[in-house]
């Protein structure tokens, strides 16, 4: 039995105590200091806030004060926060876990550089954290999953990626069930960009149906040949980008696909791309879904800005990615939804 510890009680963290704890180990969830009403509701009713389902028996319960306790004797590390906690994460948590204990993420995003490199998470924790002396296992969770169906055992394929294919493979016995099955792939920068590259994309795909929405009505029928022409467009994309981060293989294009796949039926960032096709712009999206967190929105920009400053340096072409430039437009400079859909016609 092994002991796993996740840091960061949001759904797709928590929802990774359901596998891990089925699989017989020691679960313990521990809560940030955003989640500390679902901490006290999880230990309470031994139910998530947001789940329709109890926690499998047996997992245990810590506020961030606990953390050093919870993390003590641990052989694994779930980081579960969203973007948006990648600081804190680095700041608070990593410089408390033993370089020996392996660490493995759920956060999805991307950073860029002045020049232009678009930097994945698990590079920008280790250079962290080799800057105070610690050499950590830093490992990450990709693929297409949705944490409400990871719960409700639906058949699901992800890709785990470190450095370390032995490490990798412990991971992956500790996790795998008969419903969550785990690809392993040592290309870290290629699946971690495939599945950060997704979100600002399947936002462009989500505009389609609020502007269909907008030309025959809320109630109208979904229309999805649109849907699937800029699905193409995105993939076109995705794989010039993951060739411009030197990653750009079948497995990595294959991961970043289906997570765009599922992000475009269900989520946040379905939501505010339908506001926008309507006729939202983003600030009046944004204030429409109340404070919801939008990490698509961060990973476009990025993303976009990168292509542009690389652009102007003659390495890249903004005319290969009209898609996104749209999409940045919109974001940035509150431009109306007028999707290109020419630009995405070719001759061969």
């Amino acid at each position: 039995m092994a002991i796993v510890t996740i840091v960061g009680a949001g759904m797709m963290g928590s929802a990774l105590a359901f596998p891990a704890r089925e699989n017989g180990h020691e679960v313990r969830l521990v809560g940030t200091h955003l989640d500390r009403e679902i901490i006290n509701v999880s230990a309470k009713t031994g139910r998530h806030p947001k789940f329709n389902k109890d926690f499998p028996a047996g997992v245990k319960y810590y506020q961030i004060e606990e953390l050093e306790t919870a993390i003590a004797g641990s052989d694994v590390i779930i980081g579960g926060v969203s973007s948006f906690g990648v600081d804190w994460f680095s700041d608070v948590v990593l410089p408390k876990i033993d370089d020996k204990t392996p660490v493995l993420t759920v956060t999805k995003g991307l950073m860029d550089t002045e020049d232009g490199k678009l930097l994945c998470y698990p590079d920008v924790w280790d250079a962290r954290m080799k800057a105070i002396g610690k050499n950590m296992n830093l490992n990450a969770i990709g693929g297409p999953c949705t944490s409400y169906e990871l719960v409700a055992h639906d058949q699901t394929e992800v890709a785990f990626c470190g450095k370390d294919m032995n490490t990798l493979r412990m991971l992956k016995k500790i996790m795998a069930t008969d419903y969550y099955h785990i690809s392993l792939s040592t290309d870290v920068i290629g699946i971690e960009s495939a599945v950060a590259l997704k979100n600002g994309y399947a936002l462009g795909i989500a505009l389609t149906i609020g502007v269909n929405q907008k030309a025959f009505g809320l109630d109208s029928e979904l229309h999805f040949n649109s849907q699937a022409a800029v699905f193409g467009q995105a993939t076109k994309e995705m794989y010039r980008l993951l060739e411009y981060q030197g990653a750009c293989t079948l497995e990595n294009i294959t991961v970043g696909a289906g997570d765009l796949y599922v992000t475009v039926y269900g989520g946040r960032t379905r939501l505010v791309g339908i506001l926008l096709g309507r006729g939202l712009n983003i600030d009046e999206a944004k204030a429409e879904l109340n404070g919801v967190t939008l990490e698509s929105l961060v990973v476009a920009e990025r993303v976009a800005r990168a292509v542009k400053n690389r652009a102007a340096a003659g390495v890249l072409d903004t005319k290969n990615f009209p898609l996104l430039m749209h999409v940045d437009d919109i974001l940035t400079k509150k431009a109306e939804v007028n999707i290109p859909w020419e630009s995405f016609t070719f001759e061969y």
